[in-house]
């Protein structure tokens, strides 16, 4: 695979799989544009990856987006590719199914799936107009399978329920936004990640693993790879696609 000098635009760039999808775009020769709404954050990431920029963006701001549009149009002559990984979530974020209040569901949907869709949109009108583009879209393997809450047994952890309805309308607005854009040379996919190691608690991965094929959790850089081959040109012809990558936690 080869990414020599596409421009590759990666939301939440500075976040846990965001900057492993930078580090990636980076090793084929990829420009990596880390773009966050933690600029700082965002620079420092930047200092460890070769052919990188960092920009501020509010994903959920049409005019964010458009002037990161602009921006990398006046110094890099182009945008070749987007990659939705923001994570978007306010402070009440993550509570189990009764504790949810209704207007911290609505707002963690507004943010997460609408800055999704706000990104695609602007991204995809500067695309139709180039009349070639490529968005993908991280979403989950519980965008596809019911929960399996058994692993979140004996421990404060929970599968958040606007984590479900976020990352199951992600697939079907990727399916949509492919077939919308049908004759305009766009290619739209998603990628499904099972659980990524980040501080869990042993007992939660032992129950994760027992679900798993090989390895159970993974590493984030397992992701990267999969996420790499969609923006190459071996992928050409993958459009409206979810790909799982879980090690098999979802059989």
């Amino acid at each position: 695979m080869n990414l020599k000098n596409k421009v590759i635009v990666v939301t939440g760039g500075s976040g846990l799989l965001g900057e492993a999808f930078c580090q990636k775009i980076s090793a084929l020769d990829g420009i990596a544009i880390i773009a966050d709404i933690n600029l700082d954050k965002a620079r420092e990431v930047s200092k460890n990856i070769p052919n990188s920029k960092a920009y501020e963006l509010d994903i959920t701001s049409k005019e964010s987006c458009f002037e990161l549009i602009e921006s990398l149009k006046e110094k890099f002559g182009k945008v070749d590719a987007l990659i939705n990984s923001a994570y978007p979530r306010n402070k009440n974020y993550g509570k189990k199914f009764f504790d949810v209040e209704y207007e911290d569901f609505c707002d963690n949907l507004g943010s997460n799936l609408g800055g999704y869709f706000i990104t695609s949109q602007c991204f995809a009108k500067y695309f139709s107009e180039i009349k070639k583009g490529n968005i993908i879209n991280i979403s989950s393997i519980y965008g596809v399978m019911t929960p399996r809450f058994d692993v979140y047994e004996n421990t404060k952890m929970t599968m958040p329920v606007e984590y479900a309805a976020i990352k199951s309308a992600l697939i079907h607005l990727t399916k949509y936004m492919a077939a919308y854009f049908k004759g305009n040379n766009i290619r739209v996919n998603a990628v499904s990640p099972g659980g990524i190691l980040d501080n869990q608690p042993s007992s939660f991965l032992e129950s994760y693993k027992s679900h798993c094929l090989n390895k159970g959790m993974l590493d984030k850089e397992d992701i990267a790879g999969t996420v790499a081959f969609l923006l190459s040109d071996e992928s050409a012809f993958i459009n409206g696609q979810n790909i799982i990558v879980d090690d098999g936690f979802s059989l």
